[in-house]
């Protein structure tokens, strides 16, 4: 149960709020500072970063899965980082009709020294924090990553809309000037 009293709780929420709309722009630009040096769009280096946490090589229709594209634009970006060099294609041996998609271990390896040339040690942020703490920020995390990922499903399958003012969703003839 929190300590905090209404006011304060309110005051820690407001604060929340902010800095995390700052901790998202100041990933989304650091995630496009490291593309640009790796030759990468930042939607592929994304895709490069899941790839990894995946278990083995996946088929593309999974690739469209993990970043949301259509299986068309994620042929695309597999494309990409074939060329680049940090994926390879290969038939799947269990169903040689299957093409998948496996990452580079050389590729990679270079991608994670670019993380240590970086100090990329991240560990040194929670060195101060309780293990009650540390407890509480993976289940902020996964909550979040649970969220966003049902925003994004809402967002693509058009369930955000704006019928009053034909803003971004809305329906043609919700738009201003349309009659319904």
């Amino acid at each position: 149960m929190s300590s905090y009293s209404g006011y304060a709780r309110v005051r820690l929420l407001d604060e929340l709020s902010v800095v995390s709309h700052r901790y998202v722009a100041s990933y989304a630009l650091f995630n496009q500072a490291v593309a640009d040096h790796l030759g990468l769009h930042p939607t592929d280096l994304q895709c490069l970063n899941l790839l990894t946490l995946e278990p083995g090589p996946v088929t593309t229709g999974r690739v469209a899965q993990l970043t949301g594209l259509t299986t068309g634009s994620a042929t695309r970006l597999v494309d990409r980082l074939e060329r680049a060099g940090y994926v390879r294609r290969q038939r799947d041996a269990a169903d040689r009709r299957k093409v998948l998609v496996a990452t580079v271990p050389e590729r990679i390896a270079e991608f994670r020294r670019m993380w240590e040339r970086l100090g990329g040690d991240r560990s040194e942020l929670f060195e101060d924090l309780e293990e009650e703490e540390l407890a509480a920020i993976v289940g902020h995390m996964r909550r979040t990553v649970q969220f966003s990922g049902e925003q994004i499903a809402r967002l693509r399958s058009g369930g955000v809309r704006d019928p009053e003012n034909g803003g971004p969703g809305a329906s043609v003839s919700a738009r201003p000037g349309r009659t319904p």
